[in-house]
């Protein structure tokens, strides 16, 4: 979501993306002083102070501790070479994004390291703020990595990013509350999650069924796509970008189940305002049946200070599914180069990225902050899978992931798509209404942008 993914995402988170607050953990995936800079810092076009081996890396707030780490890990290693100092930006991927995009419109910026969503590529690439990265990230090294992320990052037949982590919409539920009331297994479409959430929250009092992230921000955009796509529905035509194909009676359905939800009691009319950061805290208090979020979300229920309920109590599964089939909004963030960065510096920032990206450091972040790695090899790390069991069950989740839309102009759309969800999740106007005015004014967008 986020917004936290806002990333971010989510997010992405969100999973911001803040360990708490955002997307955290896939392969869609979208931040705060950038503005303002870092004393004594060049960067951009002529490297930063302290020689060509010094580079700016920018990422929201990382509680987990585990990027900290890394930083501190790189820059032991690598004395005197190269040296990576960590700027954090905003949890919201929103204002994230607006003051990256600001420093690129105003000749660059001193930010030579992005860690950004997975949406950012095309407007990146498409205006030529980023480098384009296909002859150091070869086919060759992009074999080890999951497809999704992958694809997250190419544009135009180039690729502009190398996946750092991934994210995939998941279903969080009461596991030791379902088993009490007789039912053996998480639900396989909306339509049985309603009826089970309904079935629970009588029996046992709980206080809402279902929670998820229908704020007006990226997160929302995500929830809102993931129900549409669900129902067959999308937003531009698969073989023609520029073409919106929103207004569609299975774009309608998708909404409609989302409204639904709340219409009939089973989520509350305040989830229209909540973001990663309501959703999760409602389920961990014990407050919600269902949860939808991201993988991160399962690593704080083992934490007693941010959960009252236990990570034994807690099932987790693909999202339901609707007309059509199972979909996760695909989340995570990827590492994108400045193209305004002196060569040198470009090169030192690539190091980095080569060294978070390693099979070592991706199992570091897996095990210390829930992060779904991106290498397709760790899905079979005997320690990763026995000690976070979220990543395994996140297989089935990542192989049914789709992207949000891929257009230079995705921003744009972004803002549209969660003022017209919002407003369907609330009743303020019908599906049918919402997907026709969005039709209208994202082929707008696209026509501008072509």
């Amino acid at each position: 979501m986020a917004q936290t993914t806002g990333t971010m995402a989510a997010t992405p988170v969100n999973r911001g993306m803040n360990r708490r607050d955002f997307l955290k953990v896939s392969g869609a995936g979208l931040a705060g002083v950038a503005l303002l800079g870092v004393a004594g810092c060049g960067g951009g076009g002529g490297g930063s102070e302290g020689g060509s081996g010094e580079f700016i890396f920018s990422f929201g707030p990382d509680t987990s501790g585990s990027l900290q780490e890394v930083v501190k890990r790189f820059n032991k290693e690598n004395k005197g070479k190269y040296t990576a100092k960590y700027r954090e930006m905003p949890a919201d991927t929103g204002q994230y994004f607006d003051k990256v995009r600001t420093q690129f419109q105003a000749g660059g910026g001193d930010i030579d390291l992005i860690g950004g969503d997975v949406i950012w590529p095309a407007q990146f690439a498409a205006n030529g703020w980023i480098l384009d990265l296909s002859d150091k990230f070869t086919e060759e090294d992009r074999a080890d990595f999951l497809p999704g992320p992958v694809e997250s990052n190419t544009y135009e037949d180039k690729v502009y990013g190398v996946p750092w982590f991934t994210d995939a919409g998941m279903l969080y539920y009461r596991k030791d509350l379902l088993d009490k009331n007789g039912i053996k297994e998480a639900p396989k479409t909306w339509d049985e999650l309603k009826d089970a959430a309904k079935q629970v929250t009588e029996a046992e009092g709980t206080k809402y069924g279902f929670v998820f992230q229908g704020s007006q921000y990226e997160g929302g955009v995500v929830n809102g796509l993931e129900y549409i796509n669900s129902y067959g529905g999308q937003v531009l035509d698969e073989n023609d970008a520029s073409k919106v194909v929103i207004d569609s009676p299975e774009s309608s359905e998708g909404l409609s189940i989302a409204a639904s939800m709340i219409e009939e009691g089973v989520s509350p009319q305040a989830v229209t305002n909540f973001t990663e950061t309501e959703s999760q805290t409602t389920f961990l208090n014990g407050d919600a049946v269902f949860c939808r979020n991201w993988p991160y979300m399962y690593a704080l229920a083992a934490d007693p200070d941010e959960s009252k309920i236990k990570q034994e109590q807690i099932g987790v599964a693909p999202l339901p599914a609707g007309s059509a089939e199972s979909v996760s909004g695909l989340g995570g963030w990827n590492f994108y180069i400045n193209a305004a960065s002196d060569p040198e510096t470009q090169d030192a920032a690539y190091e980095f990225v080569k060294f978070c990206t390693s099979p070592e450091i991706q199992k570091f972040r897996a095990l210390n902050g829930s992060f779904l790695p991106t290498l397709k090899s760790l899905y079979e790390d005997k320690e990763i899978l026995d000690a976070v069991p979220v990543i395994a069950l996140a297989g089935d989740a990542l192989a049914n992931t789709q992207p949000r839309p891929v257009s230079p102009a995705y921003s744009d759309m972004s803002l549209k798509m969660a003022e017209q969800f919002n407003a369907a999740f609330k009743g303020d106007v019908s599906p049918d209404e919402a997907v026709k005015t969005l039709q209208g004014e994202l082929q707008d967008i696209a026509d501008q942008a072509s």
